[in-house]
């Protein structure tokens, strides 16, 4: 569904990534074992300081060597938005935002390195495409 990726400014160090798994499936998510995804649409939330698009271009391609929990899901599912920001809120902050009204389907994925809960989020069912007024819902 990524017709194109624009390179983000040069401010932003973090990135959500929008991801339709359109069927319930099963995934091996490294060392964090084995985990049932139903079918919905799941914002994973990152951060690369330095080579913003490289790492965004990694999680859009699907063959590689897994080494972030997102690559483990990534075959599992459609990316649907991708969305760069600056450094105005953390990346734990943002996962936060997303948090307060989605669910974790496996603790700790994506936030190994940081004490919050989940950096991957279950949003539930949404009507895609997923517009503006949808994603602007979490930062209000």
């Amino acid at each position: 569904m990524i017709k194109e990726l624009l390179t983000p400014p040069a401010s932003h160090v973090y990135y959500s990534i929008f991801l339709w798994i359109e069927n319930d499936c099963e995934a091996e998510i490294g060392k964090l074992g084995t985990y049932p995804f139903q079918r919905g649409v799941y914002v994973y939330i990152g951060s690369a300081k330095r080579n913003l698009m490289k790492r965004i271009e990694r999680h859009v391609c699907l063959e590689k060597k897994k080494r972030w929990h997102m690559d483990y899901i990534r075959p599992y599912g459609t990316i649907l938005k991708i969305i760069t920001y600056d450094d105005s809120l953390t990346e734990c902050e943002l996962a936060g935002k997303f948090i307060a009204k989605g669910e974790i389907p496996v603790h700790k994925m994506g936030s190994s390195d940081c004490k919050c809960p989940s950096h991957f989020i279950y949003l539930g069912d949404p009507e895609i495409p997923l517009s503006e007024a949808y994603i602007d819902s979490f930062f209000q």
